[in-house]
């Protein structure tokens, strides 16, 4: 089945033509995984809306906030200057998102939208408190990502809203963002289990004034891990409290067993790649190699 591709000349004019076209319409960004769901006979549009050339690529920064536009390739991001020190977690996800080739064309807002609980980015964004921004025909409106994503491909998006932005709060400097991805190979490899944590220090040097802790792929949607996060914000770095963290969240998993790995196994992997995160976030804060 063939469709018919539009490439409008503005954001308003995407959005009218989902509106026109309505459930036969789909818009597309990168590309990468709706060009493969069409031609596995997953989806079957009649039009394909373009958002490339409309604006909604690049990254800004201003003192205090951080935005990457959705049209933002995982390359930009992975080479991006600012996604250093405090941020690298972003690197990080983006650098294992496919191969090269992919990272060059893929978007971050497709990573988003496409709602994977194995979407690699998503969890380095949850651990930011990130806020995403959507342009409907009604209004444009800003919704926390954590709001955002309800279930395995599904999310608060209307039809006809686009994802314009993602943006974010710089964060302190004594802080460390760390992500961790498990496979089984180290490249071009769909997360098996993947975890994001993000540790803000306090000003008095002891314990942690921020935790994010995100797991993907051990759930029907990425998710927060608030029983652990509220741990190490209680008991701080003791010794032992990483490693219990890391038991909270895999309680906390709904994992299923595939293919690639049973569900005991995810579990597993969750409770290893939360201890670890933690303690590598600790680590850099503190200066040390990792």
């Amino acid at each position: 089945m063939g469709f018919d591709f539009h490439q409008p000349d503005s954001v308003a004019g995407a959005i009218a033509l989902a509106q026109r076209y309505g459930e036969a319409a789909r818009f597309i960004a990168g590309g990468t995984d709706l060009i493969i769901q069409i031609n596995r006979k997953r989806l079957a549009p009649q039009h394909l809306v373009s958002l490339s050339g409309l604006g909604l690529d690049g990254i800004r920064e201003t003192p205090h906030e951080i935005t990457i536009g959705a049209m933002t390739t995982h390359n930009e991001v992975v080479f991006h200057p600012g996604f250093r020190k405090q941020l690298v977690a972003l690197a990080e996800a983006s650098a294992v998102v496919g191969g090269r080739q992919i990272r060059h064309v893929a978007t971050v807002g497709g990573n988003i939208v496409n709602a994977s609980p194995a979407a690699d980015v998503v969890p380095a964004l949850l651990v930011l408190d990130a806020i995403v921004d959507l342009q409907g025909s009604e209004q444009a409106r800003s919704l926390p990502l954590d709001r955002f994503l309800l279930d395995r491909g599904r999310t608060e998006r209307q039809h006809d809203e686009i994802l314009t932005a993602v943006r974010f709060a710089r964060p302190p400097a004594a802080s460390a963002t760390a992500f961790l991805k498990a496979g089984r190979r180290k490249a071009m490899e769909i997360s098996v289990v993947c975890v994001a944590a993000h540790l803000g220090g306090r000003e008095d040097g002891e314990g942690f004034s921020k935790v994010r802790i995100a797991v993907g792929a051990a759930a029907p949607r990425t998710f927060r891990a608030s029983a652990a996060e509220a741990l190490i914000a209680e008991r701080g770095d003791d010794g032992a409290s990483f490693a219990e963290a890391g038991r909270l969240a895999a309680e906390a998993a709904l994992p299923i067993g595939d293919v690639r790995a049973s569900a005991r196994y995810r579990r597993l992997l969750v409770a290893a790649l939360v201890e670890r995160a933690l303690a590598t976030c600790r680590d850099r804060m503190r200066g040390a190699a990792v």
